[in-house]
C-alpha cells in the first residue's frame, strides 16, 4: 500500500472509530443514535435513489440504513422503508435525517474545515 493510501486509510480508522451521537426524537418517545461518517456501501443506497430522481425514498432511505440504537445496530430493516413512507410524520423524519446528514459538521467543526480550503501555491 502506498504512503498515500496508507493515509487515506488511517483517516478513515479514525473517522468510523468515533463514537455515536445520541438524537432524541420525542415526537417518537426514542433515542436513535448516528455516526458521523458512513462507509460509501450505505451511501450509495442514497445516492442511487437520488440519481433516480427519487428524493423522498432517498429521505427515508437513509433514516433505515443511518439510524442506530445505543450499540451501533440498525434500528429499522429494509422492510420498514413502506411503513415509514406512509405511516410516519413527514416532518419528524425530515428532522432526523438533516441531523443525520449534517452530523459530520457538527463533530467536526470549523478547525477542520477550515483544513480543507484551497490554498495557493
Amino acid at each position: 500500500m502506498s504512503k498515500s493510501l496508507e493515509k487515506i486509510a488511517k483517516h478513515w480508522q479514525k473517522a468510523i472509530a468515533g463514537g455515536l451521537e445520541k438524537l432524541r426524537v420525542d415526537e417518537w418517545d426514542m433515542d436513535i443514535y448516528i455516526k458521523k461518517t458512513y462507509p460509501f456501501s450505505v451511501e450509495s443506497r442514497v445516492m442511487k435513489l437520488q440519481s433516480q430522481g427519487e428524493p423522498v425514498e432517498a429521505l427515508v432511505e437513509t433514516l433505515v440504513v443511518k439510524a442506530l440504537d445505543k450499540d451501533g445496530k440498525r434500528i429499522f430493516a429494509d422492510a420498514d422503508k413502506i411503513n415509514l413512507m406512509n405511516e410516519a410524520d413527514p416532518s419528524v423524519i425530515l428532522k432526523i435525517v438533516t441531523a443525520i446528514n449534517t452530523a459530520n459538521l457538527r463533530v467536526e467543526g470549523k478547525e477542520d474545515a477550515k483544513e480543507l480550503q484551497p490554498t495557493q501555491s
